[in-house]
């Protein structure tokens, strides 16, 4: 049976889901009907009843949603019921802001390395681990499996770091340099470009009437 294709937009709201779901259970709370789960996300009831739909429902009429299933089997949709193995390409502010931020491994994500091109970083110790020198990239990929490379370095080498990593086997970039990648289908990248968000950000206060 051909595999149903999800929308992009679609997926990007199981994240947000997945949140809110989270904080429902923290708070002991066991079931949650789409419109209540519509007054604290902002989206419609039925887009809620239609994203859940594409993946098999798990609602029951009269009843609502078991947070704490949803909770689950949004988690595993999203891949979170597995570890997954990174490094950080980039011992720079960000790159040290995101290897120190504790709540990604939480979730399953374990930042295993952290390289650079700068002799005066490598050997210095973020969070106990060694910045090791991009020489040793490959070796380190390849006897870890490592599936996630996170770019947080200058557009101007990431395209080419972007297809070494590629070659020793990623599967997935998160990218943060500014520079969209071409890849090899089944590639996945998701880039994160801090400056759009924050334009973004700008157009709405000053297009807002007050």
């Amino acid at each position: 049976m051909e595999e149903k294709e999800i929308s992009q937009a679609v997926i990007g709201r199981l994240p947000r889901y997945f949140r809110y779901l989270g904080e429902l259970k923290d708070e002991g709370i066991e079931r949650v009907s789409s419109q209540e789960l519509s007054d604290i996300m902002q989206v419609t009831a039925s887009q809620i009843r239609q994203d859940l739909n594409n993946f098999g429902g798990f609602g029951q009429q009269g009843y609502g949603y078991n947070v704490g299933h949803l909770y689950e089997e949004i988690g595993k949709i999203l891949g979170l019921d597995k570890e997954h193995n990174l490094i950080i390409i980039g011992a720079g502010h960000l790159g040290q802001a995101l290897f120190n931020y504790m709540n990604f491994e939480r979730r399953g994500f374990i930042f295993r390395g952290i390289f650079d091109n700068n002799p005066a970083v490598c050997g210095q110790q973020i969070r106990g681990v060694t910045v090791r020198p991009m020489q040793e990239m490959e070796r380190f990929v390849r006897e870890n499996n490592i599936d996630i490379a996170v770019l947080t370095i200058p557009k101007t080498s990431a395209v080419e770091v972007a297809e070494q990593l590629v070659s020793y086997g990623i599967k997935g970039i998160w990218n943060f340099a500014h520079v969209d990648l071409n890849v090899p289908k089944g590639i996945q990248v998701e880039n994160v470009h801090l400056s759009d968000s924050l334009m973004k950000l700008s157009y709405n206060l000053s297009t807002h009437i007050y």
